[in-house]
């Protein structure tokens, strides 16, 4: 590119020389008429010299014009061939920054996407929260009813070990009893005088030995039903568990003292007549009550707890956007104020480049801030004006292209094209405007059409139009030769 700008720097400063020998064609033309119109009132020698001389400058002209001619075809062809390769590179620059352009889209959608979905996750990590809270507290509940069931099983596991005791202590008192019996016959056979006395006793005491076995019998039903009192317990406790939600959650309450299931101070004999009564209770409800309800009341309490999670997030989420909705007002009123200082500041500047000895600037309505709103405020000579009806025309129309320009000048852009912006200005005005846009506006370009000279002065290049045999032609004259002309 820098090669390609040199070899257009070349081209234009031929162009510029083809036109300046074009100009000097022209010149040379126009005195060639002149003298052809003195010759008719010399003499012949005098003539023909001239004729001459002309004709050798013609000559040198004519082949300056034809060498000139030839390097503008070469500058022409030189020209195409460079804009053949700057088209050619901004095609692979565009083709870039599509690209580029489609890269960045993706990026985008992938950025929205993972914004989504951690959102979700954060959702779902305070759900779960929830849940774990709510599993270790049953948990710890199940852990105690565990205890308390352990505890009673281990009462009955003591009654059984109680009632084996017996058992063992009856198994001796039968052995004794036997030894007794054994005793007795031994009398009986030496003593046959005392069989009558001993027969009583004998009767006695294979009733007791009776009585004893039926009662071991008994123990032993007694701790079967136990076993399987305690495995029938173990199941119920499963289903109950599993059919009354409530189990799990009072479950820490089981066996506690001063509470609803303070199982030593209930007789286990009342709470059954109880539970019949009110078994029975429930039977004559049932033939008039929705039995369904409770499981309705049930969904509808865990639809509530839902709810009321999502409330949480909901309000979490609100209270989010409210603070980013604060953060940005402020944001907003920081970034007015910084551009409503700088385009004041410029904005006075400008007005005082364009119409020295005046001022202006940008003020809130008495009693209003700047976010309420702003008006324009001039003073000529020192005395602000009251409105801006008390300006004539073309103050009005500086102020309007002053207030233009400092909003412009507070994010500059590289290129302006302004039209004819000075026509109903003065001369000293326009002279002013040109001066000013040089000394403001340093990193910016400006295509100005104008028709005033005091434009013209400031101008870095000069455009002109005109007509040539009938036809519109654009000159190019930069700021030197400009200034070496006149």
């Amino acid at each position: 590119m820098s090669n390609i700008e040199k070899n257009f720097r070349k081209i234009s400063e031929v162009a510029e020389q083809w036109n300046n020998l074009s100009q000097q064609l022209e010149l040379r033309q126009h005195e060639l008429e002149m003298i052809r119109n003195r010759l008719k009132q010399t003499l012949h020698h005098q003539l023909r010299e001239e004729v001459d001389r002309l004709k050798e400058d013609s000559n040198a002209v004519t082949e300056g014009v034809e060498n000139a001619k030839k390097i503008l075809k070469d500058g022409a062809k030189k020209v195409k061939d460079l804009e053949y390769k700057i088209s050619n590179a901004a095609e692979t620059k565009e083709k870039e920054m599509k690209a580029a352009e489609t890269e960045v889209k993706k990026c985008k959608v992938a950025a929205d996407k993972s914004k989504k979905s951690w959102s979700s996750k954060e959702q779902e990590e305070e759900s779960v929260k929830l849940e774990l809270e709510t599993l270790k507290a049953s948990i710890e509940s199940g852990l105690e009813q565990l205890e308390s069931v352990a505890k009673a099983i281990n009462g009955w596991e003591e009654e059984i070990e109680t009632a084996k005791v017996e058992a063992a202590n009856a198994g001796e008192d039968v052995k004794v009893a036997e030894a007794a019996v054994k005793e007795q016959k031994d009398m009986l056979a030496s003593k046959n005088s005392e069989i009558n006395d001993k027969a009583s006793a004998k009767d006695a005491t294979v009733k007791l030995n009776e009585e004893n076995k039926l009662k071991v019998q008994e123990l032993n039903h007694k701790v079967k039903k136990a076993a399987d009192d305690s495995e029938h317990a173990k199941i119920r406790v499963t289903h109950m568990m599993e059919d009354y939600p409530w189990i799990q959650e009072d479950r820490h309450s089981f066996g506690k003292p001063n509470t609803l299931y303070d199982f030593k101070s209930t007789n286990p004999a009342d709470a059954a007549k109880r539970i019949q009564k009110l078994e029975g209770s429930q039977e004559k409800l049932a033939k008039t009550v929705n039995m369904r309800a409770m499981n309705m009341l049930i969904k509808a309490e865990e639809q509530y707890n839902d709810l009321m999670k999502k409330k949480g997030i909901v309000e979490m989420d609100k209270a989010k956007i409210t603070e980013t909705i604060m953060e940005l007002d402020i944001m907003k009123k920081e970034a007015l104020r910084k551009a409503w200082d700088q385009v004041n500041k410029d904005f006075g500047s400008i007005f005082s480049s364009v119409l020295p000895g005046s001022s202006a600037k940008l003020q809130p309505p008495e009693g209003m801030d700047v976010l309420d709103g702003l008006e324009v405020r001039v003073a000529m000579g020192g005395v602000w004006k009251e409105t801006l009806t008390e300006l004539s025309g073309g103050q009005r129309s500086l102020v309007a292209l002053s207030l233009i320009l400092s909003l412009l000048l507070f994010k500059p852009a590289p290129l302006y094209i302004l039209d004819e912006v000075d026509a109903a200005l003065d001369l000293s005005h326009t002279q002013n405007i040109g001066h000013m846009l040089k000394t403001h506006f340093k990193s910016s370009q400006f295509i100005l059409v104008s028709l005033k000279d005091g434009m013209f002065n400031n101008a870095n290049v000069l455009f002109r139009t005109k007509f040539v045999d009938g036809m519109s032609t654009v000159s190019r004259t930069t700021q030197n030769q400009n200034m070496s002309r006149k």
